[in-house]
């Protein structure tokens, strides 16, 4: 469970605590994947038609040329012959399509596509995705997207120059716009071959946990003839950080009663063990860290320098000479202003948790930046007992 543990009031920072995820208990099939459950990347090239003038320039050095090719090439295929020298259109954009197959898709099952401006058009809001092949890495044909692309936003500009702009308007969504045309290969249960699940974060208390749930719930279901001996306890064995082994009891004889059997696993309840991390985002401010992360004791003194330097125009205008040669001129004239706050003091106690290290630091009236400053530092005199990430 997630709860805030500290915002400040005077600045954007909130740190988040994961209180229950090290000693409350989860569902197997929220912290795995079966191994079965392939996600092909797609890719493809297609026109966004249908914009108000934001499309790609069709004209001019500066013009995407691939669009005006595209737009050629297809009118071609409609009988329609227009020289790309006299095309002349604002209202299409040439997009990069990505997609993933659904996990066990299947011929005539939908998803999610994102379209990404690949010219130089200012908006794809209100455009159509026209029908675009999507493929492998290698190659090969799955399926194709179309559809009305949304994009949770808008760029506006008028004539006068004045933009407005809320999100990103070159990267949109067409929800359910990808249709699966081609089988995924390796998504079949094989009943003589063990069943792998696949761990989100690798972690080897956390695959011996779920082991041994796996081995609770039915000990003494082993096809002892694919079984080593050390699994005679259970079906499930954990191979690695990342992998537990699961192998079909000899009561199940057909695809449905696997189907079943996996169900019945995923609903297992484990403790997982979650490694002690601090992420930070510096481009944001954003911190999260793990309900775990414990600091030892360390003296915290924080203090701000602040150079402030501007300049302001100055009016120079000489007296007359005689032969007019002086000259009004503006000369620019800096202020510099030093301001230094007071630093404070913090004195952390052994074994700090991050919401007693988020409570000092608010007391402190420390900025975001600076709270990231203060962890790298704290990392660095080692009484940081977590992984520091930096995004």
């Amino acid at each position: 469970m997630l709860s805030v543990a500290q915002k400040s009031f005077r600045h954007a920072v909130i740190v988040l605590t994961m209180i229950g995820s090290a000693l409350g208990q989860v569902r197997i099939k929220d912290v795995t994947t079966i191994e079965n459950a392939m996600q092909i990347p797609l890719v493809g090239y297609g026109l966004v038609v249908g914009l108000d003038g934001t499309g790609d320039r069709s004209s001019g050095n500066r013009g995407a040329v691939f669009t005006v090719q595209t737009i050629s090439n297809m009118l071609e295929r409609f009988g329609i012959t227009v020289p790309k020298d006299y095309l002349r259109t604002r209202n299409a954009a040439a997009a990069m399509i990505t997609a993933r197959t659904t996990s066990f898709g299947r011929v005539g099952s939908s998803f999610d596509v994102t379209v990404s401006s690949l010219g130089d058009a200012t908006s794809l809001e209100g455009g159509v995705l026209l029908t675009t092949p999507l493929l492998s890495i290698e190659g090969k044909y799955f399926g194709q997207a179309q559809g009305p692309v949304t994009i949770g936003g808008f760029n506006i500009q008028t004539d006068a120059g004045e933009k407005i702009r809320k999100n990103h308007a070159l990267v949109g969504r067409v929800p359910g716009g990808g249709i699966l045309e081609a089988e995924v290969p390796h998504q079949e249960f094989s009943l003589d071959q063990p069943i792998r699940l696949l761990l989100s974060e690798a972690d080897f208390i956390t695959a011996s946990r779920i082991a041994e749930a796996i081995n609770d719930q039915y000990a003494g279901g082993v096809n002892t003839d694919t079984v080593r001996t050390v699994m005679s306890t259970g079906p499930a064995l954990a191979r690695s950080a990342g992998v537990v082994e699961i192998t079909l009891p000899q009561f199940i004889t057909t695809q449905a009663e696997a189907v079943y059997f996996i169900a019945s696993v995923e609903t297992l309840r484990v403790e997982t063990d979650v490694e002690a991390r601090v992420v930070i985002n510096e481009r944001t401010g954003t911190i999260v860290a793990g309900g775990n992360v414990v600091i030892n004791e360390v003296m915290i003194s924080h203090g701000n320098l602040t150079i402030h330097t501007k300049q302001r125009p100055v009016i120079s205008q000489p007296q007359a000479s005689f032969n007019n040669t002086a000259k009004t001129v503006v000369v620019p004239v800096s202020d510099t202003e030093v301001i230094e706050d007071n630093a404070t003091v913090s004195i952390l106690p052994d074994k700090t948790t991050v919401s007693g290290l988020a409570t000092a630091l608010n007391e402190m009236g420390v900025k975001p930046r600076d709270i990231i400053a203060i962890f790298q530092a704290i990392k660095k005199a080692g009484a940081l007992n977590a992984k520091l990430i930096i995004m």
